[in-house]
């Protein structure tokens, strides 16, 4: 994926294991270590670690990681991964999505998803992209559902990720809802749908509704 500049934000292929000093600040360290409660790896000591652990999923099971970052001013905001990425199948998945606090409930947040979708879908022509999350976490399904995942079932006893089980929640969007899911983000994403406060005016929910209809 080549860097995409979006509104609100950019997203670029991480240069591993350089960029886990980049990253580091903004989503390591123990105030952030709650953001790596059901991410697979971390939380992270320094960026070396970082950067040193992402490199090495990325040889071992071919995670693409992408990092965030303000379009003006370059800043690291955040990162996450094209996983379970299967060209034969035309379907990958979003994983290890890592939002700083700054980038957290904001619209580059939703433009960075929407960005990695419309990749997925328009460029590489594929036909799936999965969201996968532990079924405690009740935060990442709902931002699943929020940007327009379709659930599908819970795996139960799937795994066990650091020392617990996890029941796997899987989500999806298909090809032929793209376009459809697609007009809706850019809708939501569009200036006009913000206020002067930076409020939305309408939902993405209520966007995609009228899509769909």
């Amino acid at each position: 994926m080549p860097a995409i500049g979006g509104r609100y934000v950019r997203v670029e292929p991480a240069r591993l294991p350089e960029d886990g000093a980049v990253l580091f600040p903004a989503i390591c360290g123990a105030a952030n270590d709650d953001l790596w409660s059901y991410v697979p790896i971390g939380p992270f000591d320094d960026g070396d670690a970082l950067g040193a652990t992402l490199a090495f999923i990325g040889g071992r099971q071919n995670w693409k990681t992408h990092l965030f970052r303000a379009p003006d001013t370059g800043e690291s905001l955040g990162m996450a991964s094209y996983m379970r990425i299967r060209p034969e199948a035309g379907s990958a998945e979003v994983g290890a999505v890592v939002f700083s606090r700054k980038l957290q409930k904001t619209p580059a947040a939703t433009e960075a998803m929407y960005l990695m979708a419309k990749h997925l879908f328009d460029d590489l022509g594929y036909r799936r992209y999965e969201w996968k999350c532990d079924n405690a976490n009740g935060a990442s399904k709902r931002a699943a559902e929020r940007l327009g995942f379709v659930f599908e079932g819970v795996f139960r006893q799937d795994m066990v990720m650091k020392g617990r089980n996890r029941d796997t929640a899987w989500f999806s969007m298909i090809d032929s809802e793209w376009p459809q899911l697609k007009a809706a983000f850019e809708a939501w994403l569009a200036p006009e749908n913000f206020d002067s406060a930076g409020r939305q005016r309408q939902s993405l929910s209520d966007f995609r509704a009228a899509a769909f209809n």
